[in-house]
C-alpha cells in the first residue's frame, strides 16, 4: 500500500489524482514473472525490454532499485494516447519479482500539454539531428515512438508539468510511502524467467486513464 493523500479511489486496485489526472494501479501477480532476465543480467535485461517495448512505444530507461527493501524492476516508458490523436501517455512502473508471484505499481500519465513541445525546446539547444540518437539499450531497435535525448531527467526541473516529469515525482513519492506485505516479501527471490513455463503469466491491462 501507499500514501493515497489527495487521491480519488476509484475501486480497490486503481487510484486517480484529480489535479493532474494521472492514475496509479496496484496488480499483483501469481506465477513466474514474465521479467525476461535475471534481475542481476542488467544489460539483457535492458535490450529485452526495449525490443518489446518499441512495437508499441518506446522505452526511456529502466533500472534496478530497491523498493520497499526489495529488488525491483523500475521502467520509464511513453506510448501513444488511446484517446487523444497525436497526444502521448507516459509511465512508471514497479514490478517486484518473487519466484512465485510479481506485486506492481502502475503511474499513467496523460501529455496535457501541446505535444511535443519539451521536445521542441530543448531541440533549440542540443540540435535537432541530435534529438533522436540511437536507442542506448539496443541501437539495432526502431521502435513506434523514437528514442528521444529530451526525455532525459536533466530536463525535468525546466518542465516540472510534464508527464514525464511528473512520472519520474510520483515514483520518488511511492518509493517514500509504498508498503509491502510481510507475506509476499517472505517469498523467494526471482532468479529469473523459466523458458515456456506455463504459469508464466503477463500482467493483466491496466484501465484506461480518463480522457
Amino acid at each position: 500500500m501507499f500514501d493515497t493523500s489527495g487521491f480519488r479511489q476509484i475501486n480497490e486496485d486503481v487510484w486517480d489524482y484529480p489535479l493532474t489526472g494521472d492514475r496509479v494501479l496496484r496488480q499483483y501477480t501469481p506465477g513466474v514473472p514474465t521479467i525476461p532476465a535475471a534481475l542481476e543480467d542488467l544489460p539483457t535485461l535492458r535490450r529485452s525490454l526495449a525490443e518489446a517495448s518499441a512495437e508499441s512505444g518506446c522505452l526511456i530507461e529502466a533500472h534496478v532499485v530497491s523498493f520497499a527493501g526489495l529488488p525491483a524492476l523500475l521502467r520509464f516508458e511513453k506510448m501513444r494516447h488511446w484517446n487523444q490523436p497525436g497526444g502521448l501517455i507516459y509511465t512508471a512502473s514497479i514490478i517486484v519479482p518473487r519466484a512465485t508471484g510479481a506485486a506492481a505499481l502502475l503511474v499513467l500519465c496523460a501529455d496535457n500539454d501541446f505535444a511535443g513541445l519539451r521536445d521542441a525546446a530543448i531541440a533549440t539547444r542540443v540540435g535537432i539531428d541530435r534529438m533522436n540518437p540511437p536507442h542506448p539499450y539496443a541501437p539495432h531497435v526502431r521502435g513506434d515512438l523514437p528514442y528521444s535525448v529530451g526525455d532525459d531527467a536533466q530536463w525535468d526541473q525546466e518542465f516540472p508539468g510534464h508527464a514525464l516529469t511528473r512520472a519520474r515525482r510520483w515514483f520518488g513519492e511511492l518509493s517514500r510511502t509504498v508498503r509491502i506485505d510481510p507475506r509476499f516479501a517472505a517469498l523467494p527471490p526471482f532468479s529469473g524467467p523459466i523458458p515456456d513455463f506455463p504459469g508464466m503469466t503477463p500482467l493483466s491491462d491496466p484501465p484506461l486513464p480518463p480522457s
